[in-house]
């Protein structure tokens, strides 16, 4: 029989997050796992690898935490929102401490990942040409093509520790579903060692069934189901709620004071026990803003034998 996987947030980060781990958090622009960053921090978590596809908002408060000690990523931004000045403070001045950098491009940290779930030891691709990415980063190398051609560019693979990822919806036992943009899901958790998925909604096991193609990772490859409606915010999740584009432009003021970034944690992280208490501090006014309108898919019929 089927292992239930349904936990809480702290119990799952608690197992799962140790010190000095690799850990991934994923989601790109759509369905990043607030909520469990900020468990991460709540818990202390220290000398972490972060490594993330657009490391935004999520990374500069983990990193004001003190939790990162090393950032894997691509594409250094506050969403549209622009810059992240506690990762800006750690590159340029080392204040109040130096951080640790391995940039790529999104193609090249999404090659990582897939080669680590494929078993491969590195990923080839040929959009470094005429980059300085290579030149600025050693991890990135060439091989020769061993069938003749030019000698191609390659990344080694990224087994996460442990990635955690947000989705609309699972069952009991972890069969991940999403909708919207997938980003890198699918390919993190198969390269990881352990997986935690917190979620919109955990759903009967026939919700599930009942629309199998929208299973983007399967329930072999999670370890913790987390049931954290409101955990992407203020990013968004496709059919539940839009982006907090306000949040992302007020966070450029909280992010250029220390001060105020260390208050801002120390008010939304550390003062409250979970999720549910952020989104009563974040109130219900400022919640509706963000509220989305109904918009079902078409059915698909997948048939059935009929004797």
């Amino acid at each position: 029989m089927s292992e239930v996987k349904v936990t809480g947030l702290a119990e799952a980060i608690a197992e799962h997050v140790e010190d000095g781990m690799t850990v991934a958090l994923e989601g790109f622009g759509h369905l990043i796992p607030f909520a469990a960053a900020h468990e991460i921090i709540r818990q202390g978590r220290r000398d972490l690898t972060l490594c993330r596809m657009t490391p935004d908002l999520v990374a500069d408060q983990m990193i004001a935490a003190g939790c990162v000690r090393k950032l894997v990523a691509s594409f250094f931004a506050s969403g549209s929102a622009g810059s992240l000045h506690e990762l800006r403070r750690r590159i340029e001045r080392a204040d109040p401490e130096p951080l640790e950098v391995e940039e790529y491009s999104h193609y090249g940290m999404y090659g990582r990942y897939q080669a680590a779930a494929a078993g491969l030891p590195f990923f080839p691709l040929k959009s470094y040409a005429g980059s300085d990415l290579p030149a600025l980063n050693p991890q990135i190398r060439k091989v020769a093509d061993p069938y003749g051609g030019p000698d191609v560019h390659v990344v080694p693979a990224l087994a996460p520790d442990v990635t955690v990822v947000h989705a609309q919806r699972a069952d009991r036992f972890g069969n991940v579903q999403v909708w919207g943009i997938v980003g890198a899901i699918q390919e993190v958790a198969y390269a990881a060692r352990k997986v935690i998925v917190t979620v919109e909604e955990v759903v009967d096991d026939e919700v599930v069934r009942s629309d199998p193609n929208r299973t983007l990772v399967p329930a072999h490859a999670v370890d913790a189901v987390v049931h954290c409606p409101g955990g992407a915010h203020p990013s968004y999740v496709q059919g539940h709620y839009d982006r907090d584009n306000a949040f992302y432009r007020e966070w450029t003021a909280i992010s250029k004071d220390p001060q105020l970034l260390r208050s801002w944690l120390q008010e939304w992280v550390h003062e409250l026990p979970d999720r549910e208490a952020y989104l009563e501090r974040l109130g219900e006014e400022r919640w509706q803003r963000n509220a989305v309108g109904e918009r079902l898919s078409g059915q698909v019929d997948y048939g059935r034998r009929s004797a």
